[in-house]
Order: structure tokens, then C-alpha cells, then sequence
């Protein structure tokens, strides 16, 4: 196999021209051609007009031979990883590993796991996803919030109501990057994620792909439990022995025991109650830096024009931007889960306290580009003796939130948050919220110092990208949950130091979007597989 890489091309090219280009790249005649597969393709608009570059991977007849002739510096033997799960170990396993909840890595955890023989046990505290997504329209349309099934908790997690960005910085060596692209195209993704630059799926892709993962689970002796939320852990000589959990469904709510060796926390970054009960248990945590803002909303049309330039080819997608500016207080400030023709949405999930987030459609064709524009906080902006202080500090903003806009989204223009004063009308910018809005103090939710740096990195993106600090620009409230305001340390082979405690995905620290969550639960699911054999009630 010979991977090739720099292939460019105008936007808009056939098939066949893509495949004459690779012709003329390795000087081959065209029954020398065996096949060829797209391995990357990403967007060039440094110059005009913009193009597509390609990375693919070509079988040819002869390979050494055609690497010779073409003499071509972008083409070298392709290094392809097989993913392979560990062989087992041989700990004994009396019950089946228990993860708690079913984000990113507790799906890709359990996914594993099931594929491996272990049928490991899911709880999620939410409801499914259809039923999840019912529960937030009726939260957007009436206000009336389900703090168990939200934005943030039910199946999926809380990417599942995101842009659904595939994208990570992790460095991948393992093929797991790779296998969750395949598992996310097995489950009714387009193919276009395998080799897009920075692809995405967006929500309503999301909720049907969700369910289609947990079937697989199910198919191979996984169990999922929905409106089922660990409570309580029991510990004995520094290891795990169980958990209570609480069952609530049709507006009851039961009490069992699980007994378990093998606890996963793939918990998300909101789960607040399981934290705070963590730490009453003595499960060691460290507080952790997080970032905080606000959602900042611009034309589309804009943010294209200044990505692609005037004139550009309307095949391409919606462009997307990356920010970041150091500000005077030595703070940085930067863009965040940026979402080209997407929605800001009521992200809450506690009564009386508002959060935001970003989302898109697979299409990305709404009229605005949203992305969070957050500067960095820690231990020294909170009272960081306490490990949960950060989470209060996040509370605190949210509450503010809540208040600012009564219960709606506030909402404030960029040129009024500047002057400290409540927007009374709208410029060229119509805001696109899910979820109620109103004008609202949002320049007032923050401390003066962090509400200044925002305000001095927005204006210094300006010279970055044309027309990002317009003075008709929406700024909405509060963005709190970029991540996870604690970690829970663990070792290199994935472990607490409570025998059995197997800390995960985003919420544990460990991740920082889809991609990376569902890497962090694939390794955490070989962890335990390299460790355990399979329990006794399925072997054989």
C-alpha cells in the first residue's frame, strides 16, 4: 500500500479527476491501478481559488517498482494499524464490570468489553435517546426542565446534543481513532467521516447512531439500564465490592445493590451528585482548570466570506474558525466547540442555575456560526481547598445566568457589553437559541476580571478575523461546562488507587470531546480485559 499525501484539486472536481491525478503522481498507467481509498481530506484557503487536499492510501501492481519510478517525495509506504483488543488476563472476575454512564466512553467502554465476552452492565441515570430528545424540546418550548434527562444526562451524553465533532488532537497509534470513525459509520454515519478533515455528525444524525451502538452492545450480552443512578459505593480494604442504585421510573423511584469488582466512572462532567458523593466516600480527586464564557453568535455568511473569500464555490461547507488571543492580565482567551450554522441551546441541568452550549444539524444550514469564547480558570479563582470548588464556582456563574435572563437565555450585544448596559434591541444579528431568550446582564454573570478579558480577547480576535468584534455580535450565558472541574487520578494501567475504580472519559479528566472520550473508554475497556478473565456466570 502507498500512501500519498499534498494532492490538490479545485473544488468541486469529479471522481475521475482524482483518480487522473493520482495517475500522474506515481506515473502509473491506468491497469497498474488496483484501487485507492481516501484517508484525509481537508480544505486549503490560504490561496485562491480554495482546493481540497487529499492524503490516500493506493494498491498498485509492483509497488516497489512504482515507488522508484515516481521518485515523488509526498508518496512512501502506508503504516496502517490494525486495532486488536488485548488477550485476557487472568484476575478472577466473579461479576460482570458495571459502567456508569453512557457517553462517548462508557459506549465505546462497553462496546469493547461486550465484543471481548465480558457483558458488562451500563447504568445511565437518563432516558434513552428518543425519549431524551423529547424531554429537552419539551425543556426548549415550556422551560419545565428534567434534572435527570437533559442536555446533559441521558443516552449518549452530552455530546449527543453538540455539533457531534469526530476531530482530536490525541495522538493515535493504536487504530482507535480509526475504529470509532467505523463504528459511528457501522451505526449510520456517512463515510465522508473517515477521511474528512475535521468531520462531524450533528445532533439529529447523533441520536439514531447512539441507539444503533447500544443495540450492538446488547447483541453481544451488554446490558444498558436507563433511569438507573449509582448512589452509593462500597469499599472494603481499598477495593470495590458494589454500588446502591437508585431506579426511578414512572414517577417512583427503587433502591438495589450491585455487587461488582469492576467499577468504570465514564460520569461526563455534570454529574455533580456522583462527584460530591465520591468525595464522601474518599475516592481521591484533585480540583482542575476548566475554562468559562460566553456563547458569541455571527452570520455565517460572514465567517464564510472571511474563511473562503468572496466568490467562494458553493459546494463547500460552512466554514469554521479557531481563535485564541493572550490578553493583558496574561489570561488566555480562545474559541471552543465552534459550530458553523448552528444553534446556541439552554443547556441546564439543575432548577434555578442556566448553562449554553453549541449545537448543529448534520447540515450545518442555520443562519448563525455560534462558538463558546471562554478564558481559562482555576484553583486561584475559586477557593481551591475544597475539591469541589470549582464545580461551586461553576454553579455560582450558572446561577447568575439564571438569574440575568429570569429563566431564559440573557442575551447582550457585543457593543452593550462594553458599555456595561442591557441590550434594548438587535442589530443585524438574530439570535438562534434553543430555548427561550431575553436581554440580559450577561457582562455582569462573571467576576470584573475574567468579564474584561473577555472582553479584550474578543477585540483582539478582530485582527485575526474581519467583523468577529462587530458591535451587533450575540453574547449569551453562561458557557460553564467545557470540561470537567475535577480528575480522578489514576494509574498507567487505567486504575484508581481503589482496587477496581477504573476513572474515564471526560468527566474523570481523561478527554475532551467525542473522539477522545470514546478513545479514552476503548483503553480503559483493555485495561480491564488485560487484567481479568471473564466472570464465571459467562464463561464457556
Amino acid at each position: 500500500m502507498i500512501r500519498i499525501q499534498q494532492v490538490k484539486l479545485p473544488v468541486g472536481h469529479t471522481k475521475e479527476e482524482l483518480k487522473q491525478k493520482l495517475l500522474r503522481e506515481l506515473k502509473l498507467s491506468p491497469e497498474n491501478l488496483l484501487s485507492y481509498e481516501l484517508r484525509k481530506q481537508s480544505i486549503d484557503a490560504r490561496k485562491r481559488p480554495v482546493q481540497y487536499v487529499y492524503t490516500i492510501d493506493v494498491q498498485v501492481k509492483e509497488e516497489e517498482r512504482v515507488l522508484k519510478r515516481a521518485k515523488n517525495p509526498k508518496a512512501a509506504r502506508a503504516n496502517v494499524h490494525a486495532y486488536q483488543l488485548p488477550q485476557r488476563g487472568s484476575a478472577t472476575l466473579n461479576h460482570r464490570p458495571v459502567i456508569i454512564g453512557s457517553g462517548p466512553a462508557g459506549l465505546f467502554c462497553g462496546l469493547m468489553l461486550a465484543k471481548a465476552g465480558y457483558c458488562p452492565l451500563i447504568l445511565e441515570r437518563g432516558k434513552p435517546a428518543l425519549q431524551r430528545k423529547k424531554a429537552v424540546e419539551h425543556f426548549w418550548s415550556t422551560g419545565q426542565l428534567d434534572v435527570e434527562s437533559n442536555v446533559q444526562f441521558g443516552e449518549g451524553g452530552a455530546g449527543t446534543f453538540s455539533d457531534g465533532k469526530l476531530n482530536t488532537l490525541v495522538k493515535d497509534t493504536a487504530g482507535r481513532s480509526r475504529l470509532v470513525l467505523e463504528a459511528f459509520v457501522g451505526a449510520g454515519a456517512s463515510e465522508e467521516i473517515l477521511w474528512q478533515n475535521k468531520p462531524h455528525l450533528g445532533t439529529d444524525v447523533l441520536i439514531g447512531i447512539v441507539e444503533k451502538i447500544r443495540r450492538q452492545i446488547e447483541a453481544l450480552g451488554g446490558e444498558i439500564r436507563f433511569e438507573n443512578q449509582m448512589t452509593d459505593l462500597t469499599l472494603k480494604g481499598g477495593q470495590v465490592q458494589g454500588i446502591q442504585v437508585a431506579k426511578r421510573q414512572g414517577g417512583t423511584e427503587v433502591t438495589y445493590e450491585l455487587e461488582t469488582e469492576v467499577l468504570i466512572l465514564a460520569l461526563g462532567h455534570s454529574a455533580r451528585d456522583t462527584f460530591r458523593m465520591l468525595k464522601e466516600k474518599g475516592i481521591p480527586m484533585e480540583p482542575k482548570a476548566f475554562a468559562v464564557g460566553v456563547r458569541m453568535e455571527h452570520p455565517q455568511e460572514m465567517i464564510n466570506l472571511s474563511q473562503y473569500g468572496a466568490e467562494y464555490p458553493i459546494e463547500l461547507p460552512a466554514a469554521a474558525y479557531k481563535v485564541t488571543r493572550k490578553v493583558s492580565g496574561g489570561r488566555g482567551v480562545y474559541s471552543f466547540c465552534m459550530c458553523p450554522g448552528g444553534y446556541v441551546v439552554n443547556a441546564s441541568s439543575e432548577e434555578k442555575a442556566l448553562a449554553v452550549n453549541g449545537m448543529s444539524y448534520q447540515a450545518r444550514d442555520g443562519r448563525n456560526a455560534n462558538s463558546a469564547i471562554v478564558v481559562t480558570v482555576g484553583p486561584k479563582d475559586f477557593d481551591g481547598t475544597d475539591v469541589l470548588s470549582g464545580m461551586e464556582f461553576q454553579r455560582k456563574l450558572e446561577q447568575a445566568a439564571y438569574r440575568a435572563g429570569a429563566g431564559s437565555v440573557p442575551v447582550q450585544l457585543f457593543q452593550d457589553y462594553q458599555k456595561g448596559v442591557i441590550s434594548r434591541s438587535l442589530g443585524n444579528v438574530e439570535p438562534a437559541i434553543k430555548g427561550a431568550w431575553t436581554f440580559g446582564d450577561v457582562r455582569g454573570i462573571f467576576p470584573k476580571e475574567l468579564a474584561a478579558s473577555l472582553e479584550e480577547g474578543i477585540l483582539g480576535c478582530e485582527q485575526i478575523l474581519t467583523g468577529f468584534a462587530r458591535g451587533d455580535s450575540i453574547l449569551s450565558g453562561v458557557e460553564s461546562r467545557t470540561s470537567s472541574p475535577v480528575k480522578i487520578p489514576r494509574n498507567q494501567e487505567m486504575e484508581s488507587v481503589i482496587e477496581g475504580l477504573y476513572p474515564c472519559g471526560e468527566g474523570a479528566g481523561y478527554a475532551g470531546g467525542i473522539t477522545s472520550a470514546a478513545m479514552d473508554g476503548m483503553k480503559t475497556a483493555e485495561a480491564v480485559i488485560a487484567k481479568y478473565t471473564l466472570p464465571e456466570n459467562v464463561k464457556g
